[in-house]
């Protein structure tokens, strides 16, 4: 999700790369985020090949930054 935050949108191989998660443990965690309202999935074809682009949605935007204040404030920030 912070990653998402910092560009807005990406697709599967762009968060694979950047994570370094395998694909399964990145299909599940998209999965999650999907059902928790935190990103939108959209699933095309690019150069013939899957395309799935994820991005965040104003709801998953409140729930990190929620999150983000609550880590601050645990350390004392």
């Amino acid at each position: 999700m912070s990653l998402l935050m910092a560009v807005d949108e990406g697709d599967f191989t762009f968060l694979l790369e950047r994570t370094g998660a395998t694909r399964g443990n990145l299909s599940v965690q998209i999965t999650k985020l999907k059902e928790a309202g935190y990103i939108t999935v959209k699933k095309t074809f690019k150069e013939n090949y899957p395309n799935t682009l994820c991005r965040t949605t104003p709801k998953g935007v409140k729930a990190f930054e929620e999150y983000v204040r609550s880590i601050k404030g645990y350390l004392g920030k």
